[in-house]
């Protein structure tokens, strides 16, 4: 096909035109993605690889980079039926597709972060816990770092290996890319972690007046050594889940962010208390391991910094990145308390699903900033977030429909494991689900705005929104949730050992 269609048609198709109605469909049935007969080639196929061609021409310009061959990039100018094998279009994925796709993994991170909250419950009674209560200062923020940074890889690899998708040497460029983002992600998680336990520190000195130098290299000592190692792991987790999942035909934005919530919340947390207990045991006897253990994982920064500026994906966000992630880590430090359900089960991991495919949709049709039809900077209407006909809208209706089914599991999984202090009656399951389909209401719809908001600015929404989106999804969810118990405590269904 040697003609290309006109911008406007081309947002038309895509169904982020400025003439679409946010709440009207073209008819019934009719999907925007799908092309006039005026856009057709012989063969039939729909506009959609002309599309994808004309986004890989232009491209990411840190996934061009990585390329084997940096002139194949070029070659994606001519969008001809004669130029050999075309590029394959975009995965085209009706609601049920969707659904299915999201199902097995949203159950997935769902059980891992209810694990992480019964693991909570037990070692909050280990010694470690109850003679340095800073501890417990330690998880919000550890938890919710982890999820700032091993989402935002998971969102970073999902577009590239949608942009890259077809391209000659696109394998070995995503894995340069991931080898350029692990080190990255090693580097925030040591620095972030050091912040941590100073914050930590602060927060736990405010009420009383005490400081403990030696709590304080314990709370530095188990901080940075746990962000270090879970980065480690889950990067590379993360990186295989991503390939495989393009490799059998399913899209990564649907599974990585949700394996990476589920995985991140309970590693974290089980290194956290193994490595905090292991140090404290030490407390008496070789209490100088605790600076040496934080000067080991600090003088290994250098090494990581050096690897990371070697690939041209992390040399700029190495100096612009974290902002964002630091922001986020405060944001998690004021709620002292994670919602593991509420996290794992409900408003964050649909929130950064839905974050990642919006933002992959507008990579594959240009750069940050470009395009500033698809990317308004007024607040979206919640009738053009979920009731328009366009995929990022449908996927919204269908992640809101798994938020009841999907708790319930979980809350009946909690309650055959003999987990948590909290009765399950009527009243209560009914005051949850409005805090849960509530939270997750909001948060989709913050999420649709910041997106586009953010690539209307020039800011690649993969590495700025994700902390944000993650560190107000934990706020708000714990303040639903608190004001849930609340409400429940004043009208008299009440649990004595709530809390313990």
């Amino acid at each position: 096909m040697s003609s290309k269609p006109e911008p406007k048609d081309v947002h038309q198709l895509n169904g982020t035109g400025p003439s679409a109605s946010p709440c009207s469909s073209d008819g019934p049935g009719r999907e925007p993605l799908a092309g006039t007969s005026e856009f057709l080639g012989p063969d039939g196929a729909g506009v959609e690889v002309v599309i994808e061609s004309r986004a890989n021409a232009k491209g990411v310009r840190e996934e061009d980079a990585l390329l084997e061959n940096g002139s194949q990039s070029n070659e994606s100018d001519d969008v001809s039926t004669d130029r050999g094998p075309a590029p394959p279009s975009p995965l085209k994925e009706t609601s049920f597709s969707i659904g299915l796709q999201v199902l097995f993994p949203f159950l997935l991170a769902g059980f891992g972060t209810v694990a992480a909250g019964m693991v909570l419950d037990i070692v909050q009674h280990w010694e470690v816990f109850q003679k340095v209560t800073e501890v417990f200062i330690l998880v919000p923020a550890l938890l919710g770092l982890k999820g700032n940074l091993e989402m935002t890889l998971a969102s970073r690899l999902s577009t590239a290996v949608s942009v890259l998708a077809g391209r000659s040497g696109a394998q070995r460029g995503l894995w340069r890319l991931g080898e350029g983002y692990e080190p990255f992600s090693t580097v925030q998680a040591t620095v972030v972690g050091f912040l941590a336990s100073i914050a930590a520190v602060v927060f736990g000195w405010i009420p009383d007046g005490h400081f403990s130098i030696p709590h304080a290299f314990l709370l530095c000592a188990s901080s940075v050594a746990t962000a270090f190692i879970a980065s480690l792991v889950l990067g590379m987790i993360m990186i295989g889940v991503i390939i495989g999942s393009r490799k059998i035909g399913i899209n990564p934005d649907n599974v990585a962010t949700p394996i990476a919530a589920s995985l991140g919340d309970l590693i974290t947390l089980a290194l956290l208390s193994g490595i905090s207990w292991g140090l404290y045991l030490e407390l008496n006897h070789w209490r100088y391991i605790y600076p040496l253990v934080c000067a080991f994982f600090v003088a290994l920064l250098p090494v990581w910094v050096v690897l990371a500026r070697r690939s041209p994906a992390t040399r700029e966000v190495l100096y612009s990145g974290w902002e964002p992630v630091i922001i986020a880590m405060a944001i998690s430090s004021i709620h002292s308390y994670p919602t593991p359900t509420l996290r794992g089960g409900g408003g964050q991991t649909l929130e950064m699903l839905q974050a990642s495919r919006i933002s992959t949709f507008l990579h594959m049709n240009g750069m940050p900033g470009e395009n500033s039809e698809q990317a308004p900077r007024r607040c979206p209407s919640p009738c053009t977030t979920f009731f328009s006909p366009d995929v990022n809208s449908r996927s919204a209706r269908v992640l809101f429909l798994l938020v009841v089914p999907g708790h319930l599991v979980f809350l009946y999984t909690i309650s055959c494991m003999q987990g948590g202090h909290t009765t399950l009656t009527l009243i209560f399951i009914i005051f949850y689900m409005t805090a849960a389909l509530l939270q997750v209401l909001i948060l989709l719809y913050i999420a649709d705005w910041m997106v586009h908001w953010m690539w209307g600015r020039g800011l690649d929404p993969d590495n700025f929104s994700i902390p944000y989106l993650t560190a107000l999804g934990d706020l708000l969810g714990t303040g639903l949730l608190a004001l849930s118990f609340h409400v429940l405590w004043l009208i008299g269904d009440r649990d004595t050992d709530v809390g313990d």
